[in-house]
């Protein structure tokens, strides 16, 4: 549990500190700018996404995974395989979030009720679509090593999600 605590705050100082340098990359070039022309926030917003897409918390958390399962060999020729269908699901649920994202940033500024409306629902689909994808590969890895070695990875998996989740909602502005 102590190193389960341990690399989860890596990575999250490991997540902080992409946004920091981000923000203060941002800042120091936005003082130079700021007499001629602020940077969308939306743009801004979107180029961090992409940044953090682009970095390396993919390795990271397989690192994690592979630091707090500890796996056997035996356990690990039937682990690893199902783990990596899964991160490629995970991938396109995530590039079906990104679409979303990038909506709703070119709809920030002109937001309405129902612009609004359709994309808290097709949020709830997205999240909906991704608890589905974690169901599925529970089965699989409880089926394929056991319901303890499932659930094991389920902790961190959901651990290692929701850092990735609040850095990217820390970085989306909330709708005016």
């Amino acid at each position: 549990m102590k190193r389960l605590l341990a690399t989860c705050t890596f990575l999250a100082m490991a997540l902080a500190g992409t946004q920091a340098f981000s923000q203060t990359a941002t800042k120091k070039s936005g003082a130079k700018e700021n007499q001629t022309a602020q940077p969308r926030d939306q743009d801004l917003n979107i180029r961090a996404y992409i940044e953090l897409l682009r970095s390396d918390v993919r390795s990271q958390a397989t690192a994690i995974v592979r630091e707090i399962m500890q796996l056997d060999q035996s356990e690990g020729d039937k682990f690893w395989p199902i783990y990596r269908e899964y991160e490629l699901d995970l991938s396109r649920q995530g590039d079906r979030r990104f679409a979303l994202i990038q909506e709703y940033s070119d709809s920030y500024k002109s937001m309405s009720d129902d612009i609004a409306d359709k994309l808290v629902l097709r949020m709830f689909e997205l999240e909906q679509a991704r608890l589905e994808i974690i169901k599925k590969y529970y089965e699989r890895f409880k089926t394929a090593l056991s319901a303890k070695t499932a659930a094991r990875f389920l902790q961190v998996n959901n651990q290692i999600l929701m850092l990735i989740d609040l850095q990217i909602a820390s970085s989306l502005p909330v709708v005016q």
